[in-house]
């Protein structure tokens, strides 16, 4: 507990500085971080298994390789934070701010991510296998060959987004919004959608064929 509450008063010292803090490595598994600071934090390589970040502040926070699995992040500022290679697989976002963040290559196997906004977030080659995605807010998002085989897209908002390339496959989409939606060489083959779901005016017939229609 001394530990955490050094290096608590580390990132306030620094912040008055406005220089980028240095915590690359550094181990908080299982920490209780809910309300904490690390906005420009360099977190590169950190652990953060299971560690309770609700309501944090991440906001342009380095992160590239850090390993959050399980970790809860819910209603947490992730805004324009580096995700790069981290592995959230089972991370709890719910409601989190992710405008503008850079998720690209990520691991978000099995991830709860309802409501949260994504606006203009880059998940190009992400893992959002079997994630939960309802309610979430995806527009402008790049989606380029992500990996989102039975991700829950319950009216979900992916207006403009990009998903050339991505696998859909078995998604559900049902009263999602994918108007204007890039979706070149993407694999939708059993994607589930109804007559909510806005889909692109330009979706080929082949694609559309491959889809499931659910009451």
């Amino acid at each position: 507990m001394n530990k955490l509450r050094d290096l608590m008063v580390r990132v306030a010292r620094l912040e008055r500085t406005a220089a980028l803090i240095n915590l690359k490595g550094v181990d908080l598994s299982g920490r209780d971080l809910k309300g904490k600071n690390f906005s420009n934090t360099d977190l590169t390589g950190a652990y953060l298994r299971g560690a309770v970040l609700i309501g944090a502040n991440l906001s342009g926070a380095y992160l590239e390789g850090a390993t959050l699995t399980t970790a809860i992040l819910s209603e947490a500022n992730l805004s324009r934070a580096n995700f790069t290679d981290a592995d959230l697989i089972s991370g709890i976002l719910k409601t989190a701010d992710l405008t503008n963040a850079d998720l690209t290559n990520a691991n978000l196997l099995d991830a709860d991510l309802e409501g949260a906004n994504l606006t203009g977030a880059v998940l190009a080659g992400a893992k959002l296998y079997y994630a939960v995605l309802t309610s979430a807010n995806l527009s402008g998002a790049n989606l380029a060959y992500a990996d989102l085989r039975i991700a829950d897209l319950t009216n979900a908002n992916l207006l403009d987004a990009d998903l050339r390339g991505a696998d859909l496959s078995s998604a559900d989409l049902s009263g999602a919004n994918l108007s204007g939606v890039k979706l070149t060489n993407a694999d939708l083959s059993g994607a589930k959608y109804n007559d909510q779901t806005i889909l692109p005016s330009k979706i080929s017939r082949a694609l559309l064929k491959s889809m499931t229609k659910t009451p």
